[in-house]
């Protein structure tokens, strides 16, 4: 090959270089304690974001998977427990992260719902569930008035003693407190879900920004993760007009930053915060009722290396969802466009592991 077939051909070859060095390599791939997918789903077409796990009351093992996919030409996906796409809705712009409820009332009947922040046009919106169609009228703008929006994280809180339901709703940037708005979401009696705002609570470091929210329903506590500093802890329930924090945890161990927090229940107080330690791709596993009778104080119970990159956002459930999970079923984004579901026997293992070394 003479000197300038060379040149041309080594300019060929530079743009697939460039997508090989792109590629996503996970961390974990020679760590024999990571645990391994059950099941790794199709890849979506941007990049993934986040999970919500909807569990069918009929029929458990048919059960979805909502996940986002984050791009200006964004979508929700639904994906059976096998990892196949059997739903696509786009022309959302950058939907960031999503979650689930159960039974609000619309027209008279009850209707499950997914809820996605719509970063590009500072709105949420409002899907019904399985079928997974619009019922928010095109979008429910949300911190209106703020020169500091960008909708990002978002978790639904269903208050045990009359079922209202709520969205709380986090953004890339914010003030010092006040940083999470909480709405209550009820039927605009017209086919569709109205929202009113209820609430501005929540410290923020300024650090990175709010993605990760989750919420306890049973306990009525909400955690978020201030990235780079730690997981914040409120109570969820605006009618309790107590807007302190309740505590701020798992401040250290964690590189790069905290991200998706997943909440597994063993009884009605007890169970597991999981929270992703991004850069470790790892989840910092700590005791939901607390530690040493304080439930307000959180111990490290174990780290579980995962085979999922660089997860933002997780979710668990502990219903038997078939023979595949019959403990439930622990949900993580990986940066190569998919979601990877695990058998909750392999998390739970894992966890015994770590507590019978202690």
């Amino acid at each position: 090959m003479n000197t300038l077939s060379k040149y041309f051909f080594a300019l060929a070859i530079l743009p697939l270089a460039a997508c090989a060095q792109k590629a996503p390599q996970s961390k974990n791939t020679n760590n024999p304690n990571t645990v391994q997918a059950t099941v790794i789903t199709e890849q979506v077409k941007h990049d993934t974001d986040d999970p919500a796990i909807w569990i069918n009351p009929t029929d458990p093992s048919k059960s979805l998977v909502i996940g986002t996919d984050k791009d200006k030409d964004g979508a929700l996906y639904a994906f059976d427990l096998s990892g196949k796409i059997v739903k696509r809705v786009g022309g959302i712009q950058r939907p960031n992260n999503v979650d689930i409820a159960y039974g609000i009332m619309l027209g008279g009947k009850k209707v499950d719902i997914a809820v996605t922040t719509e970063r590009q046009a500072n709105k949420i919106r409002i899907f019904s569930l399985p079928d997974l169609l619009p019922i928010d009228n095109g979008g429910i703008e949300v911190f209106a008035g703020e020169t500091e929006r960008d909708p990002m994280g978002i978790a639904l809180y269903t208050r045990p003693s009359d079922h209202a339901i709520f969205a709380i709703v986090g953004r890339k940037t914010g003030p010092a407190d006040g940083y999470l708005w909480q709405y209550q979401l009820a039927d605009a009696g017209n086919g569709s879900v109205a929202a009113k705002l209820v609430r501005k609570f929540g410290k923020y470091s300024s650090k990175k920004e709010i993605e990760a929210i989750a919420v306890d329903n049973e306990l009525g506590y909400v955690y978020y993760s201030d990235e780079q500093v730690g997981i914040r802890k409120y109570w969820a329930d605006p009618a309790a007009n107590h807007n302190e924090e309740l505590v701020l945890f798992a401040q250290t161990g964690f590189s790069v930053d905290h991200e998706g927090i997943a909440i597994y229940k063993t009884g009605e107080k007890t169970g597991y915060l999981l929270v992703s330690n991004q850069g470790s791709q790892s989840f910092m596993v700590y005791p939901r009722e607390g530690s040493k009778g304080n439930a307000h104080q959180y111990d490290l119970i174990a780290e579980i290396p995962v085979s999922a990159m660089e997860t933002d956002g997780a979710d668990v459930v502990s219903a038997n969802l078939g023979p595949q999970y019959p403990e439930g079923i622990f949900v993580a984004m990986s940066t190569d466009r998919t979601f990877h579901f695990y058998d909750w026997r392999l998390i739970a293992a894992k966890i015994k592991a770590a507590q019978v070394k202690k």
